[in-house]
């Protein structure tokens, strides 16, 4: 184990979700004793997002504040304080309240949701992002009132799911011919597009929103001329990262907006780190740079970072990347990152509560999607991590543990 780095060292983290929280806490789990100081947008005490299209938007949970003692770990916490630029050449970050030095930067500020052009600002528009969003959904919910979901990806998947179990009216609307296209083939959405007339909510795919007019109840008004009734309008079209302070910063960015990380998550400014929804990393495993907006990256980075930072450590990050979604009443799971497989197997009938996907590239698994099969999802995201060959015809068959299936 190499030497840390003096305690007098100043570690600055800006952002306060997951993964600056998540880092903050790392570095004191890896022995760092110099100075903490977490800087957050949000006045709230640091919160996880997933319960917030959920329990929370339900009204089954008053927040979802991260069980952490920062006092007690010597945390210094900032909110409700905004970061408007970085000067790397004298380590500083400046904010509303004046600037702030650093000995290493941490910039962990996520995403912000992408807003629907013409909608800003409408009475009735919503996006699902932060506590403060799912607050004022929640009467929405409560009053059962008419929902026009616009997106057709995981957050609008989830957000139908809770306003179908609050009682309300949902028409879902999707631009592209299925949900979750993006992040899909086509074959796989199929069956997942179905969950959602069964389910009480209509999906209307190859619909682009012209304009959102406001009133009682207000209107959705699509390219092709129809018009949805809509109580509230519900916006989950996706997110680009909230990197937009570093404009002028020097720091590398992609065409997204993502800080380019390397294998270390280390930035091209020098004692600047990045992690999270916010940035990008090369991965060796894929052979190509990943973006991944998923819970289990935040939680995961983090841990590289304070090693990289402590000397506790030098170990690429080349992580199996996964995350959860419950929809519909079910648990969709999936890791891995499937873009160049050259094989893809069902486990399972997709007409059933429960079945797999499982991606190869060359006879070795590189990604999977289980749903309601919670053993098929750890027993392959191991073959992943892995990289073990395995036989195709028993790898098909869902009587077969996937463990079983390795050549």
């Amino acid at each position: 184990m190499s030497e840390q780095k003096q305690p007098q060292q100043h570690v600055v983290i800006v952002g306060a979700g997951m993964a600056g929280v998540q880092t903050a806490v790392a570095l004191r789990e890896q022995g760092f004793t110099g100075p903490v100081t977490l800087i957050g947008a949000e006045p709230h005490q640091p919160y996880d997002r997933p319960p917030l299209s959920k329990a929370i938007l339900l009204g089954k949970a008053e927040d979802s504040a991260f069980e952490i003692d920062f006092e007690d770990l010597g945390i210094e916490l900032r909110l409700g304080l905004d970061v408007t630029g970085l000067r790397a050449a004298d380590h500083e970050i400046d904010t509303e309240a004046g600037p702030v030095a650093y000995d290493t930067l941490v910039v962990a500020t996520g995403a912000h949701p992408v807003t629907l052009p013409g909608a800003e600002g409408v009475p009735g528009v919503h996006l699902l992002r932060t506590l403060d969003d799912a607050v004022r959904l929640g009467p929405v919910l409560e009053r059962r009132h008419s929902v026009v979901v616009v997106g057709a990806g995981w957050i609008g998947a989830e957000f139908a799911t809770a306003a179908r179990e609050a009682g309300c009216a949902v028409t879902v609307v999707e631009a592209a011919d299925r949900p979750l296209a993006g992040a899909l083939p086509v074959e796989v959405t199929a069956p997942m597009a179905e969950w959602y007339g069964a389910n009480g909510a209509e999906l209307l795919t190859h619909a682009r929103v012209l304009t959102v007019e406001p009133g009682t109840p207000g209107r959705v008004v699509l390219a092709d001329g129809r018009e949805l009734p809509a109580d509230a309008v519900v916006v989950g079209i996706g997110a680009r990262p909230a990197t937009g302070w570093l404009t002028g910063s020097g720091i590398a960015l992609d065409q997204s907006g993502a800080v380019t990380a390397d294998d270390r998550l280390r930035t091209s400014l020098p004692d600047v780190y990045a992690v999270g929804d916010c940035a990008s990393f090369p991965s060796a495993r894929y052979g190509e740079r990943l973006l991944v907006h998923h819970w289990d990256n935040a939680l995961q980075g983090p841990r590289a970072v304070a090693a990289a930072i402590t000397g506790a450590g030098d170990a690429p990050y080349d992580p199996v990347p996964y995350f959860w979604s419950e929809q519909f009443g079910r648990f969709v799971q999936y890791a891995g990152h499937h873009a160049d497989a050259d094989e893809l197997l069902w486990r399972g009938d997709p007409a059933d509560e429960a079945w797999s996907v499982l991606w190869l590239r060359a006879g070795v698994p590189v990604a999977l999607l289980a749903v309601g099969r919670p053993r098929d999802l750890a027993q392959g995201r191991k073959l992943i991590e892995a990289a073990v060959p395995v036989d195709p015809e028993r790898a098909a068959d869902p009587s077969v543990p996937l463990k079983a299936a390795v050549r």
